[in-house]
């Protein structure tokens, strides 16, 4: 552990503020669940929590199935990276941080298609300026009306494009795991 130099007290509510400064650094927005550890020491910590990262087995299963049953690269993700990539090159895309258009599909809580024809300005994956996919689709998973990660079905192939089948299976695998994470 470091120490900032930062103190902040605690208000008549019992609410800390969190300096932007360490927000930015730690990737921390608006509405994200932190968990609050205390140490034998009188240590209070907090930690970004993801459910989706905490049932990594469950998740990896679910890529798997969806990269068996389509064959294209099956990705999922919680709001700040990729938790699960089944499919070739699957280890390049692991622990990648998500990019603007997936924040965005999650955040406007809607599905996205991109074909050869009609593909995305900006960062699928990490900072990469252009796409590496010629189509793909981005579902959102969404519990409780927060969004707190992304199912991503994406066709290597420029001849095998991703269809309304993959977008449904898409859909119905990211509302299967959220009605799971709820539990």
């Amino acid at each position: 552990m470091r120490a900032t130099g930062i103190v902040r007290r605690i208000d008549d509510l019992g609410r800390i503020v969190i300096p932007i400064e360490i927000r930015r650094d730690m990737n921390i927005r608006d509405g994200d669940p932190l968990e609050i550890y205390v140490a034998a020491s009188g240590e209070v910590i907090l930690k970004k929590y993801s459910a989706i990262a905490d049932m990594k087995e469950f998740v990896q299963g679910m890529a798997q199935s969806l990269h068996d049953t389509t064959g294209h690269l099956a990705l999922i993700t919680d709001r700040d990276e990729v938790v699960a990539a089944v499919g070739s090159q699957e280890r390049t895309w692991e622990g990648k941080a998500v990019g603007e258009v997936v924040l965005g599909a999650m955040e406007n809580r809607e599905t996205l298609l991109f074909t050869p024809k009609d593909h995305h300005e900006g960062s699928l994956l990490g900072d990469q300026p252009s796409c590496p996919f010629p189509s793909e689709v981005i579902v959102p998973i969404v519990i409780g009306g927060d969004p707190v990660g992304a199912v991503i079905l994406a066709s290597e192939d420029a001849e095998r494009e991703v269809s309304q089948l993959e977008v449904k299976l898409a859909q119905t695998a990211a509302g299967f795991m959220a009605r799971h994470l709820e539990e």
